[in-house]
């Protein structure tokens, strides 16, 4: 008998089937049970009837738990009150597992017992959903630079210095030496536009930030492309393009699960080119309107983001930061030098940054400058400062933390969620 996925049982109505799953819920009704199979794929109602099948066969389905592994076969029914709107009527089962009493019930539990349970905690409907979208975002990703014809490069894990700072460096040893989880990619990525145009890395990065915020990981993912001959403008064009993008790849691909996750998918649809964009100058302005205690050179916390993206109904660019706020390699605007060709990406609904980019410091002299500004050991950097050596050119770049993506797609409220296992502060289990 030829064993079927859940998402592909339309494809064989009034055929038997078999199905390899696990036992999502059950209940019973004297002399019929009621099955919930999860296989990964879906879910589908399993209809047993006692009179249709061996005696053995119904007395195992009443007393078979939640998450236990089984095997069942059924002829598949079209069902339009059904979930997904097909059944299947059982015909036998078979259990691979019976499983111990199950931790997560449908009542309420608090954070912390579902983050311990978080191994478990993925097989519920919320959780997959938002599984289901990351993967989605993640594809998307790499189809929009793929389509672009950007190459794929992968860049070192472990680092011999700091890109975004020494304060955040989480710090290893490396035989004799000292070597630290990469905070991003993007130097190396400088080194691979130079090599071939139009490059981009995405992989796990590292930020030993001391912060419990929603909005913080200690180890997440970043997507960060760069490009020779990229100024600034072409750059923030780029990134509303990129977003606009895998927004609406979600949209068209993952309608179920944002329906799930209650999410309402008209906010999405406004998610498309141009975004709104303000200056720093403007930002700090209408803050001061609002009341906030911020002046001219203090950089944006959490809550000043919110009050600044709540403007407006989509994504908007901060741009030209103060260049002394700023990494050392951004170019400084060359009309107001205090400036740098630097933005923030802020999303809707309280969720802060989701992009940084800048234009690069392109110029020996000026990065040498800043290096030493910065108080950064040029005998670490000489590989970097060698880009300008030999034939160096204009070029921009961004990183965009994908959870932070997920969580304002999804419309969660923290990052922990949006990645199958969260380090945070307090959390290195499980």
């Amino acid at each position: 008998m030829e064993h079927v996925y859940i998402s592909q049982v339309g494809e064989h109505v009034g055929k038997e089937i078999k199905i390899k799953g696990w036992l999502y819920n059950k209940r019973s009704s004297g002399k019929i049970a009621f099955l919930i199979i999860r296989d990964g794929t879906g879910r589908i109602q399993g209809v047993m009837v006692k009179k249709e099948v061996e005696p053995e066969v119904f007395a195992l389905a009443r007393e078979v738990t939640q998450e236990s592994s089984l095997e069942v076969t059924g002829v598949v029914r079209e069902d339009e009150r059904a979930p997904g709107g097909y059944e299947l009527n059982l015909t036998g089962m078979q259990v691979v597992q019976m499983a111990a009493e199950y931790p997560i019930t449908p009542k309420e539990h608090g954070v912390e017992f579902l983050m311990n349970h978080r191994h478990l905690w993925l097989r519920s409907p919320k959780q997959h959903a938002l599984m289901r979208i990351r993967s989605e975002l993640v594809k998307a990703c790499r189809d929009f630079f793929d389509q672009q014809e950007f190459v794929l490069i992968d860049a070192p894990i472990l680092t011999p210095a700091a890109c975004e700072g020494t304060t955040t460096l989480f710090e290893t040893e490396y035989f004799e030496e000292t070597a630290y989880l990469s905070q991003s990619g993007q130097l190396y990525m400088e080194a691979a536009a130079m090599a071939f145009g139009k490059v981009y890395c995405f992989g796990p990065t590292f930020r030993a930030e001391k912060s419990k915020t929603r909005r913080h990981l200690m180890e997440f993912w970043m997507i960060e492309p760069e490009v020779a001959y990229l100024e600034h403008e072409g750059n923030m064009e780029l990134q509303e393009q990129f977003i606009s993008y895998i927004v609406k790849k979600v949209l068209d691909n993952r309608g179920e699960e944002l329906e799930i996750l209650e999410q309402d998918p008209s906010k999405l649809q406004k998610v498309v080119p141009p975004f709104p964009r303000i200056s720093y100058d403007e930002a700090i302005d209408i803050l001061q309107q609002q009341g906030a205690d911020i002046s001219w050179g203090d950089d944006f916390g959490g809550d000043d983001e919110t009050v600044l993206a709540n403007q407006f109904d989509k994504p908007v660019f901060i741009d030209r930061f103060p260049t002394d706020m700023k990494a050392f390699y951004m170019e400084p605007d060359p009309e107001r030098p205090e400036l740098a060709l630097a933005n923030d990406l802020l999303a809707p609904d309280g969720y802060g940054e989701i992009i940084g980019g800048s234009q690069r410091i392109h110029d020996p002299d000026l990065l040498r400058r800043r290096m030493q500004e910065h108080d950064l050991p040029e005998d670490s950097y000489q590989w970097y400062l060698d880009l300008r050596l030999y034939g160096s050119v204009p070029h921009s770049g961004f990183g965009m933390g994908l959870e932070r993506v997920i969580a304002w797609i999804s419309g969660v409220p923290h990052l922990r969620e949006t990645i199958p296992f969260a380090r945070m502060l307090n959390r290195l289990y499980p």
